[in-house]
C-alpha cells in the first residue's frame, strides 16, 4: 500500500514516532521525583522501582492485544482508542492519594502505551517494503528516541516549580494533543478486506505458532537482551544519577541526553545503511559497538574509584548507537515472516522484549543499581547473551530481511 498523497513519508515518521514516546515518556518522566514521591506517601526505594515494574508488566500483558485488534478493526481506531486511555490514566496518577492508587493508573497508563510502538510498527509495513522500509522505521525511531532524553529534563523541570502530580498532568496534556493529531493526519492502511476477525482461540493459536518458530525467538530476544543492558542502566536511573554520579534531580539529562544522542545518531545511519550493507552485516555491526561498549563500561568501573562524567555515561552512548543501528533490521525480519499478521508479530516481539526489561527493572536493577561495578558486569552478560543468539541465527545463513512481495498464507512463515 502506498500513502494517500496528502500524507508524506516525513509527517508520518514524525506522528508516528510522538505516538511511540507514550512508553519512555510514561517511565522517565518520572525519575526525578521518586524522592519526592516515596517522601510523600511514606515508602522504600524499592517499593517506588514498582511504579516501573507494575507499569512494564501491564505493557507486556496487554502488548498481546494491540497488534491482533488493529488486524481486525484497523490501525487507526486502535490508536485513538489507546491514546484517549493514556489520558485518562495520566489523570487518575496525577490524582492518587496513595501510592497502591498511583500502581493501578500505572498499570492503566502500561496497558495503553504500547499501542503507538507496536500498532506503528504495522503501518510502517503496510506502506512501504524493503529498504524504504528500513528508512521509515529508522526515522520513527529517531523521533522516538528523543522522549528518553527529554523526559527526565522535563520532570525535573515540573518538580522544581510544581509537586510531582504535575508530571502525570503534562502527560495528560501530551496525550490529548497526539489525539486530535491522530485524528486529523493518520492514514488507515488496513483496508477492510485485508482485516481478519479476533477470537481468543485463533488469538492463542497465532501466538503459539509464533513461539513454536525457533527463528522467531531468536530474532526477537537477541534484540531483547541487547536492548536490556542500556534499559537496565535506564531502570537503575535514580540510583545511578542521583547515588552513583552523585548529580541532582535537574541533571538527568547528563544521562539521558548524550545516550540518546547515541540512539538517534544510529537510526539514522541505519537508515542510510540500508541498500549499503545488507542485513547481516548491519547486525553484526551493531552487536560489535555494544559489545565493545560493554567491555570498556566493565574495565573503567572496576578501575575507577568513583565513576565521573564523561567517562561513566560514554558505553551507554555506543551502546544505544548499536542498538539503533541493529534493531530496524531484525524487526523487519520478523513482520517480513508473518505478512498478514503484522499487528500480530508486533505485539509478540513487543511482549518477549518487554518480559526482558520488566526482568531488568523489578528484578534485577534493586540488587544491582547501588553497585556501578555489578551493573557494567550484569548489563555486559545481557550484551553477551543477545549477541550469541544472533550468532546462533546468522549461523542458519539466511539473511534478516525477507523478499518484499507478500507470498505466505495463515500462519505459513515466509520461505527465504
Amino acid at each position: 500500500m502506498t500513502l494517500p498523497a496528502s500524507m508524506s513519508t516525513r509527517r508520518l515518521a514524525l506522528l508516528l514516532g510522538a505516538l511511540s514516546m507514550f512508553g519512555p515518556f510514561a517511565i522517565d518522566t518520572l525519575f526525578p521525583a521518586f524522592p519526592d514521591v516515596a517522601r510523600q506517601f511514606d515508602v522504600s526505594p524499592f517499593a517506588m522501582q514498582q511504579t516501573i515494574t507494575t507499569y512494564l508488566v501491564a505493557y507486556a500483558l496487554t502488548s498481546l492485544l494491540h497488534g491482533p485488534l488493529s488486524d481486525a478493526w484497523g490501525r487507526k481506531p486502535v490508536m485513538l482508542g489507546g491514546t484517549l486511555l493514556f489520558a485518562l490514566a495520566s489523570v487518575g496518577c496525577a490524582l492518587a492519594e496513595s501510592l497502591n492508587e498511583l500502581l493501578v493508573y500505572r498499570a492503566i497508563q502500561g496497558m495503553s502505551a504500547g499501542v503507538g510502538l507496536i500498532v506503528g510498527r504495522a503501518i510502517i509495513r503496510d506502506c512501504h517494503e524493503g529498504d524504504a522500509a528500513q528508512r521509515l522505521l529508522s526515522a520513527v525511531t529517531m523521533v522516538f528516541s528523543i522522549a528518553p532524553a527529554i523526559a527526565p529534563i522535563i520532570g525535573g523541570w515540573i518538580i522544581a516549580w510544581q509537586p510531582w502530580p504535575w508530571i502525570f498532568w503534562f502527560l495528560a496534556v501530551f496525550s490529548l494533543l497526539l489525539l486530535v493529531a491522530t485524528v486529523l493526519w493518520l492514514p488507515e492502511t488496513h483496508p477492510p478486506a485485508l482485516r481478519q476477525p479476533i477470537r481468543p482461540s485463533s488469538l492463542m493459536t497465532t501466538n503459539l505458532a509464533m513461539l513454536r518458530n525457533p527463528r522467531f525467538l531468536r530474532l526477537s530476544f537477541a534484540g531483547a537482551f541487547n536492548f536490556g543492558a542500556l534499559f537496565l542502566y535506564i531502570a537503575s536511573a535514580p540510583a545511578f544519577v542521583l547515588d552513583i554520579l552523585k548529580l541532582d534531580a535537574q541533571q538527568f539529562g547528563w544521562f539521558f541526553v548524550p545516550t540518546i544522542a547515541g540512539m538517534s545518531v544510529g537510526a539514522f545511519m541505519s537508515g542510510r545503511l540500508a541498500g549499503v550493507l545488507n542485513g547481516p552485516r548491519t547486525v553484526q555491526l551493531g552487536f560489535a559497538i555494544c559489545a565493545a561498549a560493554a567491555l570498556f563500561n566493565v574495565g573503567y568501573n572496576l578501575l575507577a574509584d568513583a565513576p565521573q562524567l564523561p567517562w561513566a555515561v560514554l558505553p551507554m552512548v555506543f551502546s544505544a548507537f548499536g542498538i539503533a543501528l541493529a534493531f530496524p533490521v531484525l524487526t523487519l525480519a520478523l513482520l517480513d515472516m508473518y505478512p498478514r499478521q503484522r499487528g500480530a508479530v508486533s505485539s509478540l516481539q513487543s511482549v518477549l522484549g518487554l518480559s526482558v526489561n520488566a526482568t531488568m527493572a523489578g528484578l534485577v536493577s534493586p540488587l544491582v543499581s547501588a553497585d556501578a561495578r555489578l551493573l557494567a558486569l550484569v548489563a555486559a552478560a545481557s550484551v553477551a547473551v543477545g549477541w550469541l543468539i544472533w550468532l546462533r541465527e546468522a549461523a542458519q545463513g539466511r539473511p534478516p530481511r525477507a523478499p518484499s512481495v507478500d507470498e505466505a498464507v495463515g500462519l505459513e512463515p515466509r520461505e527465504l
